[in-house]
């Protein structure tokens, strides 16, 4: 079997073991700022994705769903401030050790945390401009996947947007050379790898997904999963 040809879905990254060391799991956090600004690609998803649907006139809203640290909320927050937009985030993670995280660091302005799932947010009626997640497409089972796809389908009233890796060899191996010489004391360098495994192609994942759905490739190795409410089909 070529490597890398099939999704490992069943993969277990080790930041998700209830057991997992936790000045591991905290160097992990604390270090997902730097990995995601080389990696994630979010100043560009939010030029093209997310600010053409700010108005700058009236308070947006945005969700982060599985936030984690809450860096990428964070980014968020700084970037539609600087470009004169007001933006109230709610970020959400399920896991206590994560939320525990991202409350503890320096608070910004219009930046909330949650912890909660987010049909717990559709049950209590909210709704939101935008919705996003970064790489929480890959941990999560098909009912999971479908189950967090359904809830964004309701939370947004203008779009989601949902970025997850592209699993791509070439893409392995540049993130195991260049974290080679680092992050030995988290597990940025072994999940990161991990999770390149469990990732979708974009043809996998338009598959796995409905047709409200749509998977745009963000270079390099990014799939964004897309859904508007008034696009194509969903009049």
């Amino acid at each position: 079997m070529v490597f890398l040809a099939d999704r490992a879905g069943g993969a277990v990254e080790e930041m998700d073991k209830p057991d997992c060391d936790p000045a591991r799991l905290h160097n992990t956090y604390a270090q997902f700022p730097l990995v995601n600004t080389v990696v994630a690609g979010w100043q560009l998803t939010y030029r093209r994705q997310l600010r053409p649907q700010l108005e700058a006139d009236r308070l947006n809203t945005l969700l982060d769903v599985g936030c984690g640290g809450g860096d990428v909320a964070r980014a968020l927050a700084h970037w539609a401030a600087k470009d004169g937009f007001r933006l109230r985030i709610t970020a959400i993670d399920p896991d206590a050790r994560a939320y525990a995280y991202a409350r503890a660091q320096p608070p910004v302005p219009g930046l909330v945390f949650r912890r909660a799932f987010s049909s717990e947010l559709v049950d209590e009626g909210q709704r939101f401009d935008l919705v996003i997640s970064n790489h929480v497409l890959h941990h999560l089972t098909t009912p999971e996947l479908l189950g967090l796809l359904a809830d964004s389908a309701q939370l947004a009233s203008r779009a989601a947007v949902h970025s997850d890796i592209e699993r791509h060899r070439l893409a392995y191996a540049l993130f195991s050379a260049g974290t080679l010489p680092f992050f030995h004391r988290s597990y940025i360098r072994r999940d990161g790898l991990t999770s390149i495994r469990r990732s979708y192609t974009a043809t996998e994942l338009q598959a796995a997904v409905p047709a409200a759905w749509t998977v745009q490739r963000q270079p390099p190795f990014r799939n964004l999963l897309v859904y508007t409410p008034d696009g194509p089909g969903r009049a």
